[in-house]
């Protein structure tokens, strides 16, 4: 293990932990996403008093615009917890008087979507700590599960650290590491890591009470960028090997997924994986249908079997289906 890690403890399936007494830390608790959620309910479960919860405001979504509330609000609700939802943070002086009242020993961050102010940073005695889906310095940055998959890492896990004035620049705290299997995508990892997060969130909380805890400098020599993540990222480079092309396909679900073109027309592949069986030395983006199975070229000489797609203004639909419908001609290319 690295420095920091530990044996990750708690209800995270297939890992084991020893039972540590619960902590009754006064908190307040800043995040948005659903990745947030499990901390937040497990911070509840050990004793810990969150005095308030600051979220993002509601916003409108759907086909008929509605205001929702973000998954952290609807959970910090059920749990009976004060919810604030301010649109800037910086220079808001309700905030300022309402954490000054609070006086809270730690500010804990998941995924909030805004930049933690210097006053706010100094407030507590323990600082303001963030959960990072990554093992930073790695990753860097808004995106830091979609870049890992789509980058073809073995492993990747959560961080705690000590927010700074960077972007995920602060001392680490605690780390633990989590194997990204062959058929995950950012859908399936996320919950993976926001529950083994839970556990190391709770884990720093109680080495910070305790004293057994020493920060750590992160090497910036050693940092990657997880830049959030663009329409234009999903569009399908065919000179790319076919694992590139899968990975990048599997790590950017659900958006903005993986498009090309056919016939000048938009084409979602939402299913798609490396074809092995043998060398068929296409020429990038040519698509052939042989023995039932619709492949197309792509760089290094691989190919690419496509499994499920999706052409524009229609439902998905098996490569099979797409075959039957469209009927491709010998040659014919992805991307035009």
């Amino acid at each position: 293990m690295k420095k920091g890690q530990f044996a990750p403890r708690g209800p995270v399936p297939g890992l084991w932990f020893n039972e540590l007494v619960n902590t009754s830390m006064d908190l307040v608790f800043c995040g948005t996403p659903q990745f947030a959620v499990p901390t937040l309910e497990r911070l509840a479960e050990s004793g810990c008093k969150i005095h308030l919860v600051l979220t993002q405001p509601d916003r409108p979504k759907g086909r008929g615009m509605e205001l929702m509330a973000s998954p952290l609000k609807r959970a910090a609700e059920r749990l009976g917890i004060p919810v604030y939802q301010p649109e800037k943070i910086k220079q808001n002086e309700e905030l300022r008087a309402r954490l000054t009242e609070v006086r809270p020993q730690a500010i804990i961050v998941v995924g909030y979507g805004r930049i933690i102010p210097p006053w706010m940073l100094d407030l507590p005695k323990f600082g303001n700590l963030n959960l990072h889906a990554s093992l930073l310095p790695k990753y860097r940055g808004a995106a830091p599960i979609q870049w890992a998959i789509a980058n073809g890492e073995a492993s990747t896990g959560v961080t705690t650290m000590r927010i700074d004035e960077g972007l995920d620049t602060g001392d680490i705290l605690l780390q633990q590491e989590l194997p990204i299997f062959d058929e995950d995508t950012s859908e399936t990892l996320a919950p993976r890591l926001a529950a083994l997060g839970a556990e190391l969130m709770l884990e720093t909380l109680r080495g910070l009470e305790a004293g057994t805890i020493t920060p750590s400098p992160q090497d910036n020599s050693l940092a990657s960028l997880a830049p959030i993540l663009k329409k234009e990222d999903g569009r399908v480079d065919f000179q790319g090997s076919a694992q590139e092309i899968s990975n990048r396909l599997r790590g950017f679900q659900p958006w903005p997924g993986a498009f090309t073109t056919f016939r000048g027309k938009n084409l979602n592949v939402t299913a798609a994986k490396p074809f092995t069986q043998e060398s068929l030395q296409l020429s990038p983006a040519e698509l052939v249908f042989k023995d039932q199975q619709l492949l197309v070229g792509c760089g290094d000489g691989t190919t690419l079997k496509l499994l499920e797609v999706q052409p524009q203004g229609k439902k998905r639909m098996t490569a099979g289906d797409f075959v039957r419908g469209y009927r491709p001609q010998a040659e014919e290319r992805l991307g035009t």
